[in-house]
């Protein structure tokens, strides 16, 4: 017997009692079989006490073909409840259920791998015996300025044989922050989920505490504003690991002039928001600034300049044999890999998986105004370099777009008292790839679960599977083509 979950949109709220509670296997098999053959993916998967002796499990799917949502949920009973694990059938779904024993104590029998997600306890790491096999651990403290992540390689000679990658040290509690916070500080609290994300997560939480408004039109200037700060981020944090990679490989002219080309992104940002990573701009409602007619002339020609410079420099770049030597093959994730990773942004647009949110779950001035998406097949360093190249010129043919057709409007709006009882999903296509925040609130409006989900969750273990059979020297660049974020991971 099938049992059915909900459809649901982006952005748009729902009553959190609609949502169906299904027995606990029933509930696992009708996650698998909407995700059968890849029809559905994983969005989120997620936990909440209910009563003492209650805790429910909710499931998000995204089924990208029809641009919709599902969302179903069962309740776990007791203080140790179990399940047979959905990861052997479902392998998307490991690092899910990973976070929910560690967090609620449900334990998904015979998952392959349950280790900690972030809380820092001794274990024991995979280990590889034999004749001329080591081990290599690096970090979690790393040379010069960079998060805190733990990577422990087992190697024969060179090759990579196995990559374990342990995280945590940047917990914070940010979903339980969210609930006790304030309006103001919640604001705060989204944006630093990841640093370099501020714009990103700034508007998940904006589209959901909107959505769950009683009253909330967001005017149409102020979505256009708010879609200039986004991709202005998006291209910056590009640009700048173009300039990273040309770096790694060791071709330093590239380098610079893609380091110089992320200071204009970042400065036009901090022009039209007041500072370089767009802090406080997106607010419940609307915007903080607007942009005046003199920004709005100097942005065109600027965007204008810097889209010709980075023709340019790709062509350059990616047109030296050494480079593409460099690049080519080199941390090679497959379409099929990816798939079952559930991997999303970037990282799958790489591998051939058309996964973006601004064409699949649009929401703002993307519903009315796409941008024309790119994939690669070969998976590899390059493939993920020569898509930050690509998507960088789409985002700046957009910024032009939206910078002519900028209409006369309002910048905020006044957003009401969220719904009581009510459930919302907002999705946002950070430059990494998805961003979730699921919200539900209680019987007075209150928000009584927050769960966000940085896209670096579903891509670390992209990253270790890139690396198997390949050479521990290639690991910065492999690292750095990926360019995760242990912060957004960490909560």
């Amino acid at each position: 017997m099938t049992f059915p979950f909900l459809t649901i949109q982006n952005a748009v709220s729902f009553e959190a009692s609609r949502v169906p509670i299904l027995p606990a296997e029933a509930w696992r098999q009708t996650l698998l079989e909407n995700c059968a053959e890849g029809k559905a993916r994983i969005t989120a998967l997620f936990g909440e006490t209910m009563t003492p002796d209650v805790t429910r499990v909710y499931c998000l799917l995204g089924i990208d073909s029809k641009k919709h949502l599902l969302i179903g949920a069962a309740d776990f009973f007791g203080k140790n409840p179990a399940y047979a694990s959905i990861t052997p059938l479902l392998p998307e779904a490991h690092l899910f259920e990973r976070e929910l024993y560690e967090e609620f104590g449900i334990l998904p029998v015979d998952h392959p791998w349950l280790k900690p997600v972030r809380k820092q306890e001794n274990h024991s790491f995979y280990k590889i015996e034999g004749e001329g096999i080591h081990e290599v651990a690096v970090g979690p403290v790393h040379a010069g300025i960079i998060e805190p992540g733990h990577f422990r390689f087992q190697c024969h000679g060179e090759k990579v044989l196995h990559l374990e990658i342990q995280l945590g040290y940047q917990r914070r509690g940010v979903e339980a922050l969210m609930i006790a916070a304030d309006s103001k500080q919640q604001a705060v609290l989204a944006e630093s989920v990841a640093g370099d994300t501020v714009i990103g997560h700034g508007l998940a939480y904006c589209h959901a505490m909107e959505g769950l408004s009683e009253r909330s039109i967001t005017p149409k200037r102020c979505q256009s504003l708010r879609a200039i700060a986004l991709e202005l981020e998006r291209v910056s944090n590009h640009i700048g690991d173009l300039g990273a990679l040309a770096g790694d490989v060791g071709f330093l002219p590239a380098a610079a002039w893609f380091g110089r080309l992320r200071g204009d992104f970042l400065n036009m940002l901090m022009e039209l928001t007041g500072n370089r990573y767009g802090r406080s701009f997106v607010m419940p409602g609307g915007v903080l600034f607007d942009i005046t007619p003199e920004m709005l002339r100097s942005f065109i020609r600027r965007l204008e300049k810097a889209l010709t410079e980075v023709k340019e420099l790709a062509e350059l770049f990616f047109g030296a044999s050494s480079v593409l030597t460099r690049l080519g093959q080199t941390g090679v994730i497959k379409q099929e890999t990816a798939r079952s990773l559930g991997a999303v942004g970037l990282a799958a647009r790489a591998s051939n998986l058309l996964r973006d949110v601004r064409q699949n779950y649009p929401a703002g001035i993307y519903r009315a105004h796409n941008i024309a998406l790119v994939k690669m097949s070969t998976g590899d360093v390059y493939a993920r370099a020569r898509l930050r190249s690509l998507e960088s010129k789409r985002s700046l043919q957009f910024l032009r777009e939206r910078l002519e057709d900028l209409s006369a409007d309002k910048i905020a709006q006044p957003c009401g008292m969220s719904k009581k009882g009510a459930m919302i999903v907002s999705l946002i296509e950070g430059w990494r790839g998805e961003i979730a925040h699921v919200v539900a609130t209680g019987a007075e409006g209150e928000i009584r679960r927050y769960k966000i989900v940085d896209p670096s969750f579903h891509n670390w273990m992209a990253l270790s599977l890139a690396m198997r059979n390949g050479q521990i020297s290639d690991f910065p660049l492999v690292n750095k083509s990926f360019n995760l974020s242990y912060a957004g991971h960490d909560l």
